[in-house]
């Protein structure tokens, strides 16, 4: 088989895997983490109603030149954390997807915890 084929299969199965005992409520909803080569971004979606209800990313068009390192994921994790209080949200379940939990995604998660979400 194709190698990037056999790649989105394996990432695929362990985002299922990731993904089969998260479930976001209007209370708690799931904090999802994208993580590309330039940028990283992250989301507050109730799984009930279909609704994404904050969002904070790296791109130029938050303020951020350079959105591929730790500091840009420092920074993301605190304006979600931010963006959350402002709409009441306290907690969260925090969905990592396929990607492992080290580097950018482990600082977002662990600034979104200093800003006060709720893991």
């Amino acid at each position: 088989m194709d190698q990037q084929k056999t790649k989105k299969l394996r990432q695929l199965r362990r985002r299922c895997h990731v993904r089969k005992s998260i479930v976001g409520t209007p209370e708690r909803p799931r904090l999802t983490v994208y993580r590309s080569n330039k940028h990283i971004y992250a989301q507050l979606i109730d799984d009930l109603h279909g609704v994404t209800l904050a969002t904070a990313a790296s791109s130029p068009a938050e303020g951020l030149k350079s959105g591929g390192n730790i500091k840009a994921a420092v920074l993301v994790g605190k304006k979600l954390a931010e963006n959350a209080k402002t709409k009441g949200i306290g907690k969260a379940a925090f969905d990592r997807g396929h990607y492992r939990y080290h580097g950018r995604v482990k600082a977002l998660a662990d600034a979104a915890r200093e800003g006060g979400l709720q893991f």
